[in-house]
């Protein structure tokens, strides 16, 4: 094996997302990875519902583990359970990866993930404080008062940005990836991806 790993996603938003966060083994609790490598679906995420288990394969014998990471949002998707949707993909890798193929469905969106109380989240988007920027997304209707986050966190990001003429650019997403404290998000595909991982990379004091 010449990988530890190779990750399919849909589109350079999560690639960005997922290499921040590899690079930050000891937040995640795993060991350094050797040879992690990240390939982008050209078909997106419904391509990689249809077809991401052939476009892993080629890997099975250079990486020890296969990793895929989509969104459950997307036209034409059979079924808004984000669960059943990534038990889906794992079965489509199973006859060549067996057990070590594994699938995280984001849902709604990779843009869910963003969301936590951190300071770093309206730095990177370009306000001056969370206070403010969660003050301006409830008045127009996209950040309900008293909610941990948006219940449409995509929009609620492209509008923030959008106010603020910043271009929303997966650059962000690979910032608030280094940045922001991996505790402070409690998204369940999140804390699914880090179970997975430390699972197959445990630290020496695991």
């Amino acid at each position: 094996m010449r990988a530890d790993l190779i990750v399919l996603v849909p589109d350079k938003d999560i690639e960005q997302t997922i290499g921040g966060l590899l690079c930050r083994h000891k937040s995640l609790g795993i060991h350094s990875l050797t040879g992690a490598s990240i390939i982008v679906h050209p078909g997106r995420d419904p391509g990689i519902f249809k077809t991401g288990h052939a476009l892993l394969e080629p890997y099975v014998a250079e990486a020890r583990y296969a990793l895929v990471v989509f969104d459950r949002a997307w036209e034409g998707a059979p079924t808004d359970n984000a669960i059943a949707l990534a038990a889906r993909v794992e079965s489509t890798c199973q006859p060549v990866w067996g057990n070590r193929a594994r699938c995280v469905c984001v849902d709604p969106e990779i843009e869910g993930w963003i969301w936590s109380d951190s300071p770093h989240v309206p730095t990177a988007l370009g306000w001056e404080n969370r206070t403010e920027m969660v003050e301006w997304l409830a008045n127009r209707g996209l950040w309900p008062r008293g909610s941990i986050k948006p219940p449409d966190p995509k929009a609620a990001f492209e509008e923030a940005t959008r106010f603020k003429k910043v271009v929303p650019s997966s650059s962000i997403f690979e910032e608030l990836a280094r940045k922001v404290s991996l505790r402070r998000c409690r998204d369940p595909s999140f804390l699914a991806l880090v179970e997975i991982l430390r699972g197959w990379f445990p630290t020496d004091s695991t």
